[in-house]
């Protein structure tokens, strides 16, 4: 029985894909360890039920848990985020220590969302014991830290930008989700022998769906987007094409999430009264949103128009797909790309908000049976390349590897 260590700042209770991983691993017969962080994401309080001295270490369906410290995110602002990176990372790299020395594996999993950080204990725990590495990239590092954190400090980018690059070059293997992400990694250096493509799935919980009552809106076409609303996901176009459909009373923009952008959004269409096209939901479980997509015409997916956004899938392109829904794309790269190949929607150039009010007023007055074309040709798509079965049989096969 193989013994995996998983290393990632975020895990069950919190919803992220790693717990797919480690409960799925554990099912096939895999010993395997979580080394992560108390739980706090995403409202930056630390979850009833934990905290300093509670719960600390537990298993949860046949997957060991260590929890390490941290200072809650709170708010969200630069300060806290940072202490909580910081937090975890001291405290992690302590945990990291204790399972080199007192517990056996023979390989380890880094689910890098952010910070990069999380890569350093791994490499701890790697270089006492010797063993192989894979590190699956969700979110670059220093690209990030500057498109979303909005550091512009040369001395700090570069920092966290050699940081990586000692992480990517003490990996055996580097896990990406996006063609993309491997351009801008080999970019750094000769990874190209390292990397492996690895896109994500629907999450779990589409599939487990809890139906749940939905608002009411009036009837119309139905402009839905879920997930996290903030500066990445371009509010300032999103909001601006809403304004150009403000007279078109039967398009109704419908918003499921919650983010630092939010209350800016809110205050702009309360500002230019927009509060008949407009709807905002707030944010919801992810094993309920099934009942929020079947209110939907379609699913609006955007990002700004930076480098690294460009190279980037996110993981809710899956969760759109498993709706069965057109898609609606306001950004560039890979995203756009996978649209047009598996025929399910339609996209314009990030930022192109006047583009973005003319494709909804298009699929407006489309035809209902082409929509729902749209829809299902995504819903092939997400079978035929983004499932768990998929991606596990990919990793375990990695896993299986001798590397």
């Amino acid at each position: 029985m193989e013994k995996i260590l998983i290393c990632t700042n975020h895990f069950y209770p919190e919803s992220f894909r790693c717990n797919d991983i480690a409960f799925e691993l554990a099912q096939k017969g895999y010993d395997v360890t979580v080394l992560t962080a108390i739980p706090d994401y995403p409202k930056g309080k630390i979850y009833e039920g934990y905290g300093f001295f509670r719960r600390r270490i537990e298993t949860f369906r046949g997957v060991k848990i260590m929890r390490s410290f941290i200072i809650p995110r709170g708010n969200g602002n630069r300060i806290r985020i940072a202490l909580n990176y910081l937090s975890f990372s001291f405290s992690s790299i302590i945990w990291s220590l204790f399972l080199a020395f007192f517990k056996r594996f023979d390989k380890i999993l880094v689910h890098e969302t952010s910070p990069v950080m999380i890569g350093i204990p791994a490499i701890v725990v790697k270089k006492i014991q010797r063993i192989p590495l894979l590190f699956w990239v969700l979110d670059l590092w220093p690209e990030s830290l500057q498109a979303g954190g909005g550091i512009d400090n040369e001395r700090i980018l570069r920092i966290f930008g050699r940081l990586s690059n000692w992480i990517y070059h003490n990996s055996d293997k580097i896990l990406v989700g996006s063609k993309g992400f491997e351009q801008l990694i080999n970019a750094k250096g000769n990874f190209a022998d390292k990397i492996v493509y690895f896109p994500n799935w629907a999450d779990l919980s589409l599939e487990e769906a809890e139906y749940t009552v939905v608002p009411s809106i009036p009837k119309g076409f139905q402009v839905m987007f879920a997930g996290n609303i903030g500066e990445a996901q371009d509010f300032e176009h999103i909001m601006e094409a809403a304004l150009l459909l403000k007279e078109n009373k039967d398009i109704h923009f419908i918003f499921v999430g919650d983010g630092r952008k939010r209350r800016w959004a809110e205050s702009f269409c309360k500002e230019h009264h927009l509060h008949e096209t407009v709807y905002w939901w707030g944010q919801h479980p992810i094993n309920t949103m099934q009942s929020f997509f079947e209110k939907a015409d379609v699913l609006l997916i955007t990002l700004k128009d930076m480098t690294i956004f460009n190279h980037t899938v996110p993981s809710k392109l899956q969760a759109y797909m498993f709706a069965s829904k057109p898609i609606l794309a306001m950004m560039n790269g890979e995203v756009p790309w996978i649209i047009k190949e598996a025929n399910c929607g339609v996209s314009v150039s990030a930022g192109d908000y006047k583009g973005l009010a003319d494709a909804i007023l298009t699929l407006s007055k489309m035809d209902k049976k082409k929509i729902q074309e749209m829809g299902q040709n995504g819903r092939l798509f997400q079978r035929a390349y983004f499932t768990l079965d998929k991606a596990m049989n990919h990793l375990c096969e990695l896993l299986d590897d001798k590397l």
